[in-house]
């Protein structure tokens, strides 16, 4: 999976793309009565070169998507990135009867803490477990 830039100064990477993220300036922010405001946390990160802007994209299942909203194609479909405040994961297809969950967890997580949130039907089993990344391979048939 390749890292795409998401924070202002990173590459971009998008398609090859090598222009550097940027972020436009908070417009009308109330942070003063009610931090953080809606226009601080409202997507603001773009890309020049590549035309990419965050403000387009949208999850769906577990793919980022960038929509161009003038043609209704799509510029991007990239993994959604993993939150590792939290147990997150990617769902992927493995066999008929089971699927990997590929995945992140918070630092202090123990591994019955993980496999409650991602056992399937009929079990599973840890592929690889430890440094905040694992591999579960779950029985779903």
């Amino acid at each position: 999976m390749s890292e795409f830039g998401y924070c202002e100064g990173d590459t971009c990477a998008r398609k090859g793309c090598k222009g550097v993220i940027q972020m436009r300036q908070s417009e009308n922010c109330n942070c003063h009565i009610n931090p953080p405001c809606g226009s601080c946390t409202a997507p603001r990160h773009f890309c020049d070169t590549c035309e990419w802007d965050e403000e387009d994209d949208e999850i769906v299942n577990d793919f980022v998507v960038n929509i161009d909203k003038t043609t209704g194609t799509y510029r991007s479909w990239e993994p959604r990135p993993l939150d590792a405040t939290k147990i997150d994961w990617h769902s992927k297809s493995h066999t008929y009867s089971s699927m990997i969950k590929e995945g992140v967890y918070p630092e202090g997580t123990t591994r019955e803490q993980v496999e409650q949130k991602v056992r399937a039907t009929f079990g599973g089993r840890f592929e690889r477990f430890g440094n905040g990344r694992f591999k579960h391979i779950a029985y779903t048939d």
